[in-house]
This record gives structure tokens, sequence and C-alpha cells, in this order.
């Protein structure tokens, strides 16, 4: 017959199995993922674009509603043409981060390294509106003609102490920190089709490389409905890197808006409270030092 010591040690047991089961497999230490608790957690839009189509069907107070109802602060804010950028920002100073990008007229995302004046556009741009960032920009190729140019570029970023915002593999941020080792990059959608494992080399070499989420979360989320390994391993060794974005590039992003907000927290929510609370708001917070609160919701 059990004895009541023997069945205090079973229970004690069994609760620690319990307990186990109950945290990320990867990060015990941290504490049990934040689950449901992520509904409360304020987010940083890291990478928000507001193109010209999108100005009469989304004027600034519908954006701003959006972000209102999927609790999202504060957004990092680039646009065809600049001008789109500069609207949302006059209209919510306090809800936005200008973030400059190169094209307009005709230069696009193919093109605007060959672009004649494009480094005279962005030191007027930069001189006249606080941005906080350049990009988001393409480098689709290693084309050494385009290194005076980019070179200029870093050097605007440096002396303004404020990150570019790349959308390319992996050679060209390399090509990037060669160009400026000082430089901080923010890596759009984290590498877009680069492994995790390629993700986790560059963040390891290059200590100022951080990397938004956009269009990975259903590589982070696996089939399974789980976070993927691979994801699971790069993010924890560098939670302090990654950031969430919804890239409202075309219209259809922004008819989804919430869904994509809710997809990002449903991610989040596998994660401890640290690491969530890091890569939802607080990255970004530090990054681009603006406080990122829930009291910004409803405000201007």
């Amino acid at each position: 017959m059990a004895t009541i010591q023997d069945i205090t040690f079973l229970l004690v047991g069994l609760i620690a199995v319990f307990t186990l089961a109950t945290l990320s497999p990867a990060s015990a230490d941290e504490g049990p993922a934040i689950g449901s608790s992520i509904e409360s957690v304020p987010v940083f839009d890291a990478h928000m674009h507001y193109k010209q189509p999108a100005w009469l069907a989304y004027p600034p107070s519908t954006v701003i509603e959006l972000m209102d109802k999927s609790g999202v602060a504060i957004a990092l804010v680039s646009s065809t043409p600049d001008e789109g950028t500069i609207r949302l920002w006059k209209f919510a100073p306090n809800r936005i981060v200008p973030e400059l990008r190169p094209y307009h007229g005709d230069a696009g995302s193919s093109n605007w390294t060959k672009a004649p004046g494009m480094a005279e556009y962005l030191r007027g741009r930069l001189a006249e509106y606080p941005h906080q960032g350049i990009g988001e920009f393409h480098i689709h190729n290693i084309d050494m003609s385009d290194e005076p140019l980019l070179r200029e570029v870093a050097a605007m970023a440096k002396a303004g102490n404020i990150p570019v915002h790349v959308h390319s593999g992996a050679q060209p941020v390399h090509w990037l920190y060669r160009l400026e080792p000082e430089l901080t990059v923010i890596w759009a959608h984290a590498g877009m089709t680069e492994p995790a494992a390629v993700v986790e080399e560059l963040m390891l070499k290059y200590p100022t490389l951080y990397a938004d989420t956009s269009y990975r979360e259903t590589d982070i989320r696996g089939a399974d409905g789980q976070i993927a390994a691979d994801w699971r391993h790069v993010i924890e060794r560098f939670p302090q890197r990654f950031m969430v974005g919804t890239d409202t590039w075309v219209n259809g992003q922004w008819d989804n808006y919430a869904g994509l907000i809710t997809l990002n927290r449903e991610w989040l929510s596998r994660f401890p409270r640290r690491i969530a609370e890091l890569i939802a708001y607080k990255n970004a917070e530090r990054l681009f030092g603006r406080k990122v609160t829930q009291d910004l919701i409803g405000k201007r």
C-alpha cells in the first residue's frame, strides 16, 4: 500500500512533468509561453507602406483606425512616393516613424540605383523631414556600378545615426557592411527566402543587423501550427534583433490588416513573455527611441 509520502512524491513528480510540458521546448528557462496574454501587448509595425494607390481607399484617419483596432501603437512607414509617409506622419506624428524610400517618379525597385540625382534627392528629403531610416529599398543583385551611390546612402545613414532597411538576399547585406561596417541594417522579411540558418549566420557576424519578419510568418509557424525548430533556434538566440511587420505594399494587405496582426500575435503567443514583448515592440522601441505603450491607441 502506498504511503502518504509515496503519494506526495508522486504528485510532486506529476506537477513537475506537467509544468515542463507547458514550457516551450527550447526556452524552459524563460518560463511558459505568453499565450493569450499576447492580446494585451502593444505592437510596433516595423514594415508598413503607404503607397499612392492606398491614399484614396485608406485615408490617414482610416489607417490609424486600423492600427487602433489591432493594438498597433506605432508603425515604421516608407512609401512610394515619400509623400505618402509624410501625409501619415503629419496626421499622426505620435504614431508614425517616417522612413525614406528612394522610389519616386520613374525610380522604382529595379532601377533606383541608376536614377539620375538620387543622392541629391535623398539628402534633400532627409534635410526637410525627420526620417528615422532609409528604405525599404531593394538590392536584387551585386552591381559594382551601384557602389558609389550605396556608399553615399550608407554615409547618410551613419551621419544621421539611422538604419537602412533593405530587401535582399544575404550577399547584398554583406556588401552593405563592407561599405560601412558601423551601419545598422534592418533586413526586410528576414531575408525573404533565406533559410533560418543563414539569418542566424549573418546576425552572428553583424551585431547591428535586425530583421523584420513580414512575409515570414508561415515559415516561422510551421505547417503543424508549431514554431519551426530552425526558426525557434535563431529567434531564441537573437530575440533582441527581430521585429514584426505587415508590408502593406498593395491594398489587399490593407484589406487584411487586422488578419496580419492577428497572425503575428498568434506566432508570438508561442514564445515566453520576454521574447514576445521584445519582438512585438521593445526592439523597435530601443532602435527608434520611441516609447511604445497602449496609451497611444486612439491618439494621434
